[in-house]
């Protein structure tokens, strides 16, 4: 679960007080820390899946992109900010992103063309949270990967089952489709991506 930390804090404040070189992630929603639960091994294996088929293809495309370890997405007139289990940045465009080389901090959509989540058991921050704010940037294309089927019945439907949801922007509002098992994944981003759903959730199983 994640731990709210909570004295109010700007994002300047925020971003100074971040410890360095820590193991543990944090987050600032709406002016308060929040401490990310460790990751578990399944995670880490998805987004490291995930990590190398998206670096494939974007080296195949030859396309400006880069995944940074660590960098924070900042809603502009918000104290918050969040780090993506996967942030796929347009390199061309940060010269324009103000807080970019001290604080590797993005807050324009033309440098997000994904984010991803992959779902924890903080998925009301993916779900409600998250996926409001990166509208609110303009971010194109955002994947929450709930490979265990933790999400609420209103999203994932009912019975509850591994999903992933898809949040596209059209005419400046997310529409979501969402992909189970041998679904093949349809991405704006990377319209030529051949990867199901299941394979994702597969890279999770230790082999």
């Amino acid at each position: 679960m994640t731990q709210a930390l909570t004295k109010q804090l700007t994002f300047d404040e925020f971003i100074a007080w971040y410890p360095e070189n820590s193991q543990r992630r944090y987050e600032l929603h709406d002016g308060v820390i929040v401490e990310m639960a460790p990751p578990t091994g399944e995670h880490e294996q998805i987004v490291g899946f995930l990590v190398g088929e998206i670096v494939t293809e974007y080296k195949r495309l030859k396309l400006p992109y880069f995944i940074p370890k660590t960098a924070f997405i900042k809603p502009n007139q918000s104290e918050a900010a969040y780090s993506p289990d996967v942030l796929l940045l347009n390199n061309s465009n940060l010269v324009n992103e103000p807080l970019w080389k001290k604080e590797s901090t993005v807050s324009q959509a033309a440098s997000i063309p994904l984010g991803i989540e992959v779902v924890s058991t903080n998925w009301r921050d993916d779900y409600f949270t998250k996926a409001g704010k990166y509208e609110e940037v303009g971010i194109p294309e955002y994947w929450i990967v709930d490979y265990l089927g933790l999400g609420g019945r209103n999203f994932i439907g009912n019975p509850k089952q591994p999903t992933i949801s898809i949040y596209q922007l059209i005419e400046g509002e997310y529409q979501v489709r969402q992909f189970r098992g041998s679904d093949r994944i349809q991405s704006l981003a990377f319209p030529e991506l051949n990867l199901t759903a299941e394979q994702i959730f597969q890279a999770g199983e230790v082999a």
